[in-house]
């Protein structure tokens, strides 16, 4: 690829790629980068996800950039995520466009993510152009979508400049399209999408000779240069080895030496001797940055509006695991957590990461627990070893008085599952706020609720909907501690000693409760096998044997019938404990136990 046009901001196009979940974003991007040569045509689908469990969860968590040429323009396309948890991502990327391509799949329409990145946009001033995605689906309703998409800019207050946006019929996993609703051809590409957003979006402005002017919209990490400050410059250049002047939160301008410049070139970054206005830019040399700092002219420094970033709400410990079964992991002590907890947080704007009076454990805070748990399970992946705690939400003193903080929550879900919503809504302290009727046979339900009665709601409810329920998060400020909520309805089934599981034990303690345990598992003391389907603790010996007779008995005396066991995800492991619970993380496994596991000094202990 070519950079010639590098610093004449008229040659340069910056896009952001805004959906719900699931309609297509990363496959179009992919499709992009087919088409205009940057990689070859027989790549992996989905190659903006290059994180592993953003490919296997089909979610794009972190905003990413690539860059493509086309007739003599480069194009920023920004990958933003669809998922509600990760919003403060979508709000930062917003800022280092000018133009959004907004995906709607033609069968499903707008959703309620497709609602909060369009209002986000709209709010921006950022000219749109629509793509009528998966229009080869067999239930899809192309004009129809297209209706609700004109409803849903009408309802967000769009001016009629907004509503004037060019659409495309797109099959992205096939990189094809055609203006206007239709279904593209074999014959047809994405040449037509591509001109558009020449067209369409502005070009990226601001002045190359002005003093320097750069806003930092996210940061990354990387083991060789440390912290990576990632954004936009607004005016003027910036060049390697250059002094400029860091504008933080407080207005105080700090001098620092840039040692890395990179811009975005293709799926990677290449180095580059200047960044020139409205382009975008990744630099080393400055640990201590932050996101809405500005990179200003060291003699003139001026700074831009700030970048607000949400405040964390949810907090968990992590720590080395003490459990007796523990060894699997590559990495188990709490140097090595704490060292990759503190690079996570380098590069991940929305965790805090703090040392507790406990020696080796970290409490690690984040935006919410579908955050965390990827945290975790990222980590397990990479062959870390730990435990951790059930997530509480952050506090905070407000006029004399404790505050909690309150989450809304916008659901999309068949309209026979409102009822079932209301229900599980009730206990948690939540408010219903809206509910009006979607499309074909859904309904819309807003309400709010303190974050903690959010914990486990996520996974309740698309049990009880099977999955069809469509759930959107945001802030919604801090509320007075709302009193106690409840949490599971059974005690633990903890286990007395160590030893093998056995079919025996089992068939015994399976009418008792829940299991998670089978035959031939280790287990130790302390160890949580199962949910008592009673409220309180109920301690067992799951490695009991049969003892042997002389009596012979029939072969139906013999056969044991066991339920499968109940098999924890990283979510419903954290969302399952007790406040005197932990989750033992592995490499393969995942363990629930109690934190003492002594019974009888777990007894003094309660008291």
């Amino acid at each position: 690829m070519t950079t010639r046009h590098a610093h004449d901001p008229s040659r340069l196009r910056n896009v952001a790629l805004i959906a719900h979940v699931d309609h297509g974003k990363t496959t179009l991007v992919d499709a992009m980068l087919r088409l205009t040569g940057v990689v070859g045509g027989d790549s992996t689908d989905r190659i903006m996800d290059s994180n592993e469990l953003e490919r296997e969860r089909g979610i794009t968590i972190l905003a990413k950039a690539a860059s493509v040429a086309w007739r003599g323009h480069r194009i920023n396309l920004v990958d933003t995520p669809g998922h509600a948890d990760f919003g403060g991502e979508v709000e930062r990327a917003l800022t280092m466009v000018d133009g959004a391509l907004l995906l709607v799949d033609a069968s499903e329409g707008p959703l309620p993510q497709t609602r909060y990145v369009l209002r986000k946009a709209l709010a921006l001033d950022l000219p749109t152009v629509v793509v009528l995605n998966k229009v080869d689906r067999k239930d899809a309703r192309a004009e129809e979508v297209l209706d609700e998409i004109y409803h849903l800019y009408i309802d967000l207050g769009a001016e009629d400049h907004d509503i004037e946006f060019p659409v495309f019929s797109t099959i992205a996993r096939d990189g094809v399209c055609i203006p206007g609703v239709g279904m593209p051809g074999p014959g047809d590409d994405l040449s037509p999408l591509m001109d558009a957003i020449l067209t369409t979006v502005p070009a990226s402005g601001g002045d190359p000779d002005a003093p320097l002017q750069a806003l930092v919209t996210n940061l990354d990490a990387s083991d060789y240069l440390g912290r990576l400050a990632i954004g936009r410059v607004a005016g003027g250049r910036i060049r390697a080895d250059q002094t400029v002047a860091i504008i933080g939160e407080g207005g105080e301008a700090r001098p620092s030496r840039i040692t890395s410049l990179q811009r975005f070139d293709g799926l990677g970054r290449t180095d580059a001797s200047e960044v020139g206005a409205g382009d975008l830019f990744v630099l080393a040399g400055v640990p201590w940055v932050e996101i809405g700092d500005t990179i200003a002219a060291a003699d003139t420094p001026a700074a831009l509006p700030r970048l607000i970033v949400d405040e964390p709400v949810m907090k968990m410990t992590f720590g080395p695991s003490t459990s007796p079964l523990s060894g699997e992991g590559r990495f188990l002590t709490g140097r090595q957590i704490a060292d990759r907890l503190r690079r996570e947080a380098l590069g991940n704007v929305s965790i805090r990461v703090r040392p507790t009076e406990a020696a080796d454990v970290l409490e690690v805070a984040g935006r919410g627990e579908l955050q965390l748990a990827v945290v975790i399970e990222t980590m397990r992946r990479e062959g870390y070893e730990f435990q951790v705690s059930r997530p509480e939400v952050i506090l905070r003193q407000i006029n004399d008085a404790r505050h909690e903080p309150r989450e809304r929550l916008i659901v999309d879900l068949p309209a026979e599952h409102v009822g079932t919503l209301t229900q599980i809504v009730a206990p948690r302290r939540g408010d219903i706020i809206e509910i009006r009727p979607g499309e074909t046979g859904r309904s819309v339900v807003v309400f709010e609720a303190p974050a903690r009665g959010l914990l486990g709601f996520r996974t309740l409810l698309l049990t009880l909907t099977s999955g069809t329920a469509v759930i959107n998060t945001e802030a919604a400020g801090w509320m007075p501690w709302a009193g106690e909520l409840p949490h599971r309805k059974g005690g633990a089934i903890v286990a007395d000693r160590t030893g093998k599981v056995t079919g025996y034990a089992l068939d015994n303690l399976q009418e008792r409760g829940s299991l998670f345990v089978a035959p031939g598992d280790e287990v130790y003391e302390g160890m949580i096998v199962g949910e008592n389907a009673r409220p309180d603790d109920m301690v067992v010996n799951p490695t009991k044997e049969k003892k042997a007779t002389n009596i012979r008995t029939h072969a139906s005396d013999e056969a044991i019938k066991l339920e499968p066991p109940r098999i924890h995800t990283v979510e419903s492991a954290i969302e399952f404990i007790a406040g005197d619970e932990l989750v033992e993380v592995t490499p393969t496994r995942l363990r629930i136990r109690k934190r003492i596991q002594d019974r009888k000094a777990r007894e003094r202990a309660a008291g």
